[in-house]
C-alpha cells in the first residue's frame, strides 16, 4: 500500500501488544502486520519473498532467554529495520543495541506521535533521534568511539545517509555554516581516535561500524 509503513511488534507482554494494535489502528501511514512473543515466532510469520514488516518494534528483554544483540541480528538479516523499545533507558544496553544494528531506541512511556515520528525516520533510513539514544551515545566510554554531542550526531547521521549538508542543516534548523562546523568537529574527533573520516563514504562506514544509525 503506497505511503504506508508496515510494522511488526515483538513483545511478550500481551497487554502491551494488544494496546499497540489498538493504538496503531487509526494511525495514518502505519499498519501493524505481525506480532509475536519471540523473534523465532515472529520469523515464522515471514513470507517467502521478504520480511513481514519494514520496521520491527523489539522489546529489549524477552523472557525466552534470547539476547538483544542476537535478536537484532536475526531481524536485520530478514531486511527489517529495528526500533528497540524498553521500560527504562538502560545506557549500556542502548549502546549495545546500536552496535548490533538497531536503528533507534525508545522507552515505552513515549506517546504515539513520538513513536510514529521515530518509525517514519527509520523507514526513511535516517535512524530515530531520541533523548534516550542521544544521552547514551554522549556517555559511551569506548575510547575508539568519539563522544559526539546530540547535534553532531544528528548532522553526521543525516549527512552520511546521503543528504546534502544544506539539507541536513535545514532539517536541524541551523545554518549551513553551523552544520559544517559540527561536521568538521565530527571528522576531527574520528581522526583523533585513529579512524579515517575524510569523505562521506568514510563517515558512512564509521556510522555503520559504531551502530549509530543501523546498517
Amino acid at each position: 500500500m503506497a505511503g504506508v509503513t508496515t510494522i511488526g511488534v515483538i513483545d511478550d507482554d500481551r497487554m502491551l501488544v494488544d494496546g499497540m494494535r489498538a493504538w496503531l489502528r487509526d494511525e495514518p501511514g502505519l499498519r501493524l502486520t505481525a506480532s509475536a512473543a519471540t523473534v523465532g515466532e515472529f520469523l515464522g510469520l515471514c513470507p517467502p519473498d521478504g520480511a513481514p514488516a519494514e520496521v520491527v518494534l523489539l522489546d529489549l528483554v524477552l523472557r525466552d532467554g534470547s539476547t538483544p544483540t542476537g535478536n537484532i541480528h536475526r531481524l536485520r538479516e530478514t531486511g527489517s529495520r529495528v526500533l528497540v523499545i524498553s521500560t527504562v533507558p538502560d545506557r549500556s544496553r542502548i549502546v549495545e543495541s546500536l552496535r548490533a544494528g538497531a536503528d533507534g531506541y525508545l522507552t515505552k512511556d513515549n506517546d504515539l506521535p513520538t513513536l510514529a515520528a521515530a518509525v517514519a525516520d527509520i523507514a526513511a533510513g535516517r535512524g530515530a533521534h531520541s533523548p534516550e539514544l542521544a544521552f547514551a551515545c554522549a556517555h559511551d566510554t569506548d575510547p575508539a568511539r568519539p563522544r559526539l554531542s546530540p547535534r553532531e550526531r544528528q548532522i553526521l547521521l543525516d549527512y552520511a545517509s546521503g543528504m546534502t549538508l544544506k539539507s541536513a542543516a535545514r532539517r536541524a534548523g541551523i545554518t549551513v555554516h553551523t552544520a559544517k562546523d559540527y561536521l568538521d568537529r565530527v571528522k576531527t574527533k574520528y581522526r583523533e581516535a585513529g579512524r579515517a573520516a575524510y569523505t562521506k563514504i568514510d563517515l558512512a562506514r564509521r556510522v555503520h561500524e559504531d551502530g549509530l544509525g543501523g546498517s
